[in-house]
């Protein structure tokens, strides 16, 4: 079997093994792969791995012996869906292999908030608490998330990860869900439609997938529910807000900030209404890509196409 991953350089920037997958063929790995070399480099493959670099319509057209894309990330909008399914191959993702990393970095969004240490460890090094007078000071008011709710919006693994975090720091969880969840372990949270959650939490974080529902769904009115003191974090699709309505509500000092691992344009140009924006934390794409999880999803990348070559399809898309 010859295998092509297009694009392995963020998944495997060179401390994680490709043997799981050299086991299975013929692997060749490009760090990454423009549109206009898509072809050349994947025209003798039976089995192409992305994870951001597009395969349309037209390119699945052109490769013959193409019987297997493995997409290495949860989301599969980069592959068209249906041109493989009439050719009749088969397309996989990677789901959950990121669960923890990702919660983790919603708290630490959240911690930020709380404590300003960023802010706090420049003063010190500035000698700002060397030229003080007390033992102690602050630059912003402090506050813990004891007693604090936070709105969820999706709950699939990563939102209910989120929620048992929260709740370990004794706050009160409110969801917004398709799907309410009947297990025991959620019998303390409480459900709520969007708007009531954007009114009541001081805490929102998005985990919904990127749908036309979605898209565009944290624009002006709703930050205009939002507490003045609420927290805006997006750990999912940069397509969930509309940019310039979050960036003109952190100008004018609406909300109290925002937390973002993703954008509408990744990475962004430098005239991002974001990039700048008062109160406004921007880290690029991270949340996924611990070692532990870009290990997961190697190893279940490399299972997926095994089973695959066995015979049996496992997380199939489409």
């Amino acid at each position: 079997m010859n295998i092509v991953v297009l694009d392995g350089f963020t998944l495997n920037p060179g401390d994680l093994s490709w043997a799981p997958l050299e086991a299975l063929g013929s692997l060749a790995v490009y760090d990454r792969t423009p549109p206009e070399l898509v072809l050349e480099r994947a025209k003798d493959a039976d089995a192409v791995l992305t994870n951001k670099t597009s395969l349309t319509a037209d390119m699945i057209a052109e490769l013959p012996n193409l019987r297997y894309i493995g997409v290495l990330a949860t989301g599969y909008n980069v592959v068209a869906i249906e041109a493989a399914a009439e050719r009749g191959i088969t397309v996989t993702n990677v789901p959950d292999y990121s669960t923890h990393s990702v919660a983790q970095l919603v708290i630490a969004f959240m911690l930020r908030h709380c404590h300003h240490i960023a802010e706090h460890d420049k003063a010190v090094h500035e000698g700002r608490w060397t030229a003080g007078p007390d033992f102690t000071f602050s630059l912003f008011p402090l506050q813990e998330l004891q007693g604090k709710s936070i709105g969820i919006v999706g709950f699939g693994g990563i939102g209910q990860q989120v929620a048992r975090a929260a709740k370990a720091f004794g706050m009160e969880v409110l969801v917004h869900t398709r799907t309410p969840k009947h297990d025991p372990e959620w019998a303390a949270i409480r459900y709520a439609d969007l708007d009531e959650l954007l009114r009541e939490a001081d805490y929102v974080t998005l985990h919904c997938p990127l749908t036309p529902q979605t898209a565009g769904l944290i624009d002006k009115r709703a930050l205009g529910l939002m507490k003045p003191g609420a927290y805006l974090i997006n750990t999912a699709r940069g397509g969930h807000i509309v940019e310039e309505d979050l960036a003109q509500a952190l100008r004018e000092g609406r909300i109290a900030g925002a937390g973002l691992d993703v954008l509408s344009a990744e990475p962004p140009p430098a005239d991002h209404p974001l990039i700048g924006a008062p109160n406004c934390t921007i880290t690029p794409h991270i949340a996924w890509a611990t070692a532990e999880a870009r290990g997961r999803l190697l190893r279940i990348a490399a299972d997926n196409l095994f089973q695959f070559t066995q015979g049996t399809v496992k997380n199939k898309v489409g």
